[in-house]
């Protein structure tokens, strides 16, 4: 039974996560600015809103951790922020909205965390196709794209500096998956791949990805739109 923090669970692939995960008996704290009915029944998971872009709000995941669970086994950064304008449209305010979620928050989350983390621990962050280099880009995605790209090379980063304290830093490139998300950025877009299925393949990766991999971006796309 492990201690999972998921980011992004009010809907889409975060949601079906942190479902799966409490079925499967592991406890869950469930992070968004809005928090999900499905969720808040369930006896595994707690839910806590709070917005990532706002670095004093992530005090209250800290104190969760230090008074209740007192170690934090996995984390996956699901939550993101897009926003879809030509590039001579986007101002710096959207590229630091954008930035904020998907980066800094990022980054903010894993710093309160790590002292809780032991040798074993494993951090996934979803990124984009979008995000890597040479990979196909689609005009308007410019803070989106860009911002996942950071994630990218920040995850190396970290592999890198705690790889003697044994944990584990992976990300998960995502081709099109069907979540709201993907409707907001190419409305009308059907793409193969269902939230539910996601979830399942990043579930799965989470528990046992890090005994196999560190520093490493693994691509999961069967299509791009």
């Amino acid at each position: 039974m492990k201690n999972i923090i998921i980011t992004g669970t009010s809907r889409g692939i975060g949601y079906e996560l942190a479902l799966q995960f409490a079925n499967a008996g592991h406890h869950v704290l469930a992070i968004s600015r809005k928090t999900a009915k499905g969720l808040q029944a369930n006896q595994n998971i707690t839910c806590l809103s709070v917005d990532l872009s706002k670095e004093n709000e992530l005090v209250a995941i800290e104190n969760f951790i230090s008074q209740t669970w007192k170690r934090v086994d996995i984390i996956i950064h699901n939550a993101g922020s897009l926003i879809n304008k030509p590039f001579a449209q986007t101002s710096q305010i959207d590229f630091e909205n954008v930035y904020k979620v998907n980066v800094f928050g990022v980054a903010n989350l894993t710093r309160i965390c790590l002292p809780y983390m032991q040798k074993g621990s494993h951090v996934v962050s979803i990124s984009s196709m979008g995000g890597i280099q040479g990979s196909m880009k689609f005009a308007g995605l410019s803070a989106y794209s860009s911002s996942k790209g950071a994630v990218i090379t920040l995850s190396e980063l970290l592999a890198e500096e705690y790889k003697e304290q044994e944990i584990a830093f992976n990300v998960l490139a995502l081709g099109a998956v069907n979540t709201e998300m993907l409707q907001e950025a190419f409305p009308g877009y059907d793409a193969p791949i269902s939230a539910a299925a996601m979830a399942d393949y990043i579930f799965n990766f989470a528990l046992t990805g890090n005994q196999y991999h560190n520093g490493k971006i693994i691509q999961v796309s069967s299509s791009t739109p």
